[in-house]
């Protein structure tokens, strides 16, 4: 287990200033950039675990309705991908951070639906309240870090309409799949001190759009 302590912080910070990200050398993609936050905070009253902040995404919106997430999005025109996650986080969450809260980067992620996505992991004081904006968030579900770090927390499966392999995280009550269980997942690797790259694995074709 992960204590939410000051420890910690300075563990997972460590992790993350160890791990290389891939270089983004090379050709542009035509991509839209987009940033989501790896937000840590405590598993809630009465547990001193470390946890990480999931959400799910209000039925009504246009794009992935009612679907797992990170909190995050599109970064404006001249934003950086720390100041995209950490206005998402206000933004969906009400939790407004400063840049010193970012503990780290993770590997930028495309997806099918034509964004890149880069990880920004920030450290969430204990009393910091979390408020569900309702025009975006259905629900917002603290996942204690053993869960994602627990042996069979990951699978994979392939689909006929891809060669690449079909990432799935056992969230609460369902499966979550990428981008975002790739995104939980490398994290989960960094946890272990381990450069495991995730760009190559698959979305559900239902994600594709």
């Amino acid at each position: 287990m992960r204590p939410f302590s000051d420890a910690t912080r300075r563990n997972i910070a460590s992790l993350c200033a160890a791990f290389t990200r891939l270089s983004e050398d090379g050709p542009a993609l035509p991509l839209k950039r987009a940033a989501v936050a790896i937000a840590l905070t405590s598993a809630g009253a009465g547990q001193s675990e470390t946890a990480l902040l999931l959400t799910r995404r209000a039925s009504h919106l246009r794009s992935h309705g009612g679907q797992w997430a990170l909190p995050g999005g599109r970064c404006d025109d001249g934003e950086t991908v720390v100041d995209a996650a950490l206005r998402e986080l206000d933004e969906e969450l009400g939790v407004r951070l400063e840049p010193d809260a970012v503990l780290g980067l993770l590997d930028d992620y495309p997806t099918r639906s034509g964004y890149l996505i880069t990880p920004v992991v920030v450290w969430t004081p204990s009393e910091t309240t979390i408020t569900p904006n309702p025009h975006e968030v259905a629900s917002v579900h603290r996942i204690a870090l053993q869960t994602i770090e627990r042996e069979h927390a990951f699978d994979f499966d392939t689909i006929p309409e891809s060669t690449r392999r079909v990432i799935r995280f056992h969230g609460p009550d369902e499966m979550i799949h990428a981008p975002t269980a790739a995104l939980i997942y490398q994290f989960r690797e960094v946890l272990a001190g381990r450069d495991t790259r995730v760009v190559e694995l698959e979305q559900p074709v239902f994600a594709w759009k």
